[in-house]
């Protein structure tokens, strides 16, 4: 790992959020081995993507902040409150406006502005929306490594990378695979799947460089990466692990989740 500190902050994240994508790549190459997805399969894969967020968020994420915040002589957790809670309302507001369709939804019930947008588009939409503060957490994580901050170390930046990567490696499944099952050719199912993991290098590097640009933000930043995160376990990622019944699955996914995130983080960080 070492060899990473021979590169600057945002050609890290760069590269963190490059393996990322390069994950969800991987998860939509699935299309040319599978046709169709078991739901338990997939309910179980949502519950572990939603797992990993929510141990992401707290470890990697407010606990520097509220560290951070201390240390700039600020109070400790109000950075960490009104980052969180703004991070939120920035995803509602995404979540409101931009077209998206859940995964095994009906055309019918895309949210967003209405248009007449094909299906395909809007599945990968709605991942974008997911991946959207997956990758700025990572780029705001390696800005904070370079901040210096005791609780923010390169291990622990390079163990939120490899969680959120694992997570997303059922995303970009949950995208081809469905849409291979529509008729697409797996080419083409592949190429979309990939597709919506291609935000994460750009939040990546935006997160970075604000980051190092304004230190004074960082506090705030690291909680509005975990805000957006946890809205969009909340509001997306468990609904739709549910929907078709499979709670217990989609639970069990959701704790194994959580618990690789907290073992990479802790053990690695």
């Amino acid at each position: 790992m070492e060899w990473l500190t021979e590169f600057g902050p945002v050609t890290q994240a760069l590269m963190a959020t490059g393996f990322t994508w390069g994950v969800t790549a991987l998860g939509a190459a699935m299309v040319f081995f599978f046709k169709t997805i078991d739901r338990r399969v997939l309910d179980g894969m949502l519950g572990f993507a939603g797992g990993v967020m929510i141990a992401a968020s707290f470890w990697s994420l407010l606990a520097p902040a509220i560290d951070l915040a201390e240390a700039m002589g600020l109070i400790a957790w109000m950075p960490a409150v009104i980052g969180f809670l703004v991070g939120g309302a920035f995803l509602r507001l995404v979540d409101m406006i931009l077209p998206h369709l859940h995964i095994e939804y009906e055309t019918s019930e895309a949210e967003g502005i209405k248009v007449n947008w094909k299906r395909s588009v809007l599945l990968v939409l709605a991942i974008t929306l997911h991946n959207i503060p997956e990758g700025l957490a990572v780029g705001v994580g390696f800005g904070a490594v370079a901040a210096g901050i005791p609780s923010a170390g390169l291990a622990g930046a390079v163990a939120l990378a490899i969680g959120i990567g694992l997570q997303n490696f059922p995303e970009g499944a949950a995208v081809s695979i469905p849409l291979r099952r529509d008729g697409m050719s797996r080419s083409k199912a592949f190429m979309y799947g990939q597709a919506s993991g291609l935000v994460e290098p750009v939040a990546g590097v935006l997160g970075a460089t604000l980051v190092l640009s304004m230190r004074p933000i960082l506090p705030y930043a690291l909680a509005f990466a975990a805000g957006a995160m946890i809205f969009v376990v909340a509001e997306e990622v468990i609904p739709e692990s549910r929907r078709a019944g499979n709670e217990h699955i989609a639970t069990i996914g959701l704790m194994l989740g959580f618990a690789l995130m907290m073992v990479l983080d802790v053990a690695l960080g």
